[in-house]
C-alpha cells in the first residue's frame, strides 16, 4: 500500500468513506478511549480472548484480500476492508451486548442503503451500452474499429475502484477507430453470459476486460483456464497498459487514420470541385 496522496484525502473526506471509518473502528476505539469504554462498557476496558482472537482474524483476512486483489492505495485498501471489518464489529457487539449488535447492524444495512460507495464521474471517452443488441450490432459493424470493453457491476467495490483508471485510460487512448466501451453486467446479465462472465454476488471476474478486434473477442482479463480456475489480474493503470499493448494499439490505429486522411485529401486533389459558372 502507497502512501496517502492529496487526492486519497480528498476521496476519503467523502461522507461514505468517514461513516464507513467509523463504523470500521467503533468497537476497537470504544474499547480503547477510556472515557467512553467507563459508559458503553462499565468500565470493562480489557479485550477478552475472543475478542483478542476475533481482531486478529480480521487483520489476517483484510491483509489476504487486499493482497489478492492488489490494492495499491489507500482508498481501494479501505474500500476492500470496510465489509470485514463491519461483520466483524457486528460479531462484537453481539457477543459483548445483544442489543448493541442489533444496533449496529441496523446502522450497518441503514448505510448500505442510504450511502453507496461514491462512482467516478470525471471527465472519460467511454460508451456504456444500454441493452445488448446495441452492444452486439455496434461491436460487429464496426468491424475496423477495435475495442477495450469493461464487463462490470456497479455494486461491485473493484469495479468502482477501476473506473477511474478506465476513465483516465479511455482519454489517452480513445480514438475515432479504437474506442473503450462498459457493459454493466447487472442490468444486462444476458451479454455477460455470451462471454462467460459471472455476475453473481460472490463473482471474481469483475470487473472482466475483453479486447474486440474485427468483431471478435480477441484477449480477456482475468483469465479463466478450462477447469474454471481464475488467474490472478492486479487492474491497475500499468497492468492495463502492458497486457494490452495499449500504446502499440494506439499508435498503430492513429497511423492507419492518419493514411485514411492522407487518402482522402489525395483524392480531394485529383477530383477537385469546379465552381458554377457564373
Amino acid at each position: 500500500m502507497g502512501f496517502i496522496t492529496t487526492e486519497d484525502l480528498k476521496t476519503l473526506l467523502h461522507p461514505y468513506y468517514i461513516v464507513n471509518i467509523i463504523l470500521s473502528i467503533s468497537f476497537l476505539t470504544c474499547k480503547l478511549i477510556p472515557p467512553v469504554c467507563e459508559i458503553v462498557f462499565a468500565g470493562d476496558c480489557l479485550f477478552e480472548m475472543r475478542e483478542t482472537e476475533i481482531l486478529f482474524f480480521l487483520l489476517m483476512i483484510v491483509m489476504i484480500r487486499a493482497r489478492k486483489t492488489g490494492s495499491l492505495n489507500v482508498v481501494s485498501y479501505l474500500t476492500n476492508a470496510f465489509v470485514y471489518c463491519k461483520v466483524a464489529n457486528t460479531v462484537l457487539w453481539f457477543f459483548f451486548y445483544k442489543p448493541y449488535g442489533l444496533l449496529y447492524l441496523f446502522l450497518f444495512l441503514l448505510q448500505g442503503f442510504l450511502l453507496p460507495q461514491p462512482t467516478y464521474s470525471g471527465p472519460q471517452k467511454i460508451l456504456y451500452f444500454r441493452d445488448g443488441k446495441s452492444f452486439r450490432e455496434d461491436i460487429s459493424r464496426e468491424k475496423k474499429t477495435t475495442w477495450l470493453i469493461e464487463f462490470y457491476a456497479a455494486w461491485n467495490p473493484a469495479c468502482v475502484n477501476f473506473a477511474p483508471i478506465f476513465a483516465e485510460l479511455s482519454e489517452k487512448y480513445h480514438l475515432d477507430n479504437f474506442k473503450f466501451g462498459k457493459v454493466d453486467v447487472g442490468r444486462f446479465p444476458e451479454i455477460a453470459a455470451d462471454f462467460n462472465i459471472s455476475d453473481s454476488p460472490f463473482s471474481k471476474q469483475l470487473p472482466t476486460l475483453v479486447l474486440f478486434k474485427e468483431g471478435s473477442p480477441e484477449m480477456y482479463r482475468p483469465l479463466v483456464d478450462n477447469n474454471g480456475k481464475l488467474a490472478k489480474f492486479i487492474f491497475n493503470k500499468e497492468n492495463v497498459v502492458t497486457t494490452f499493448d495499449l500504446n502499440n494499439l494506439h499508435m498503430e490505429h492513429k497511423k492507419i487514420l492518419a493514411e485514411k486522411e492522407k487518402n482522402r485529401k489525395a483524392s480531394n486533389n485529383a477530383n477537385p470541385k469546379h465552381p458554377k459558372s457564373e
